[in-house]
């Protein structure tokens, strides 16, 4: 099964959260796990990551905390996935390393490697601000659709 990490996870939510309050100049780690009920600890350390990156802003001081440093239309879910996790990957078949040592016998290698990049392809086309519940027209939901049909893609983004 495929599943985002617990971090993955919570530094969605947390840029969802930034995102929803475009009033506040800076919302601190500990503001943003209470309102989803997560480990601050562990958000402060993603937040520090998805700023080393230039996802978020970190403002210090009494007011300090974090903010966006990209419009959320223009930060995707897999820029956010990548930043934390690093390369995805479904199979073990693609690392980062490289290919397996079945590699030049393997038969299914090009189906899971076009899986592999229709997932992909999926989240780079979901944005923060998809997320972002403000009435909008179109649901996460609605921005995937699966379909199986003779060898051709299993996930597509509308």
């Amino acid at each position: 099964m495929l599943r985002l990490t617990k971090k993955a996870d919570y530094g969605l939510m947390a840029l969802k959260y930034i995102a929803e309050h475009p009033e506040a100049t800076a919302l601190s780690a500990k503001d943003i796990a209470e309102a989803y009920h997560i480990p601050a600890q562990l958000l402060a350390k993603i937040l520090q990551r998805l700023a080393k990156v230039g996802i978020v802003k970190s403002h210090a001081g009494m007011n300090g905390g974090y903010s966006l440093l990209k419009d959320p239309r223009k930060i995707s879910a897999f820029e956010v996935i990548f930043a934390i996790d690093g390369p995805l990957f479904i199979t073990s078949c693609f690392t980062h390393e490289g290919n397996c040592d079945l590699t030049n016998s393997c038969t299914i290698k090009e189906p899971l490697a076009r899986v592999n990049e229709t997932i992909s392809s999926v989240l780079k086309n979901i944005h923060i601000s998809d997320l972002v519940e403000e009435g909008r027209s179109r649901t996460v939901r609605e921005l995937i659709t699966i379909r199986a049909t003779s060898g051709e893609k299993i996930l597509q983004a509308t």
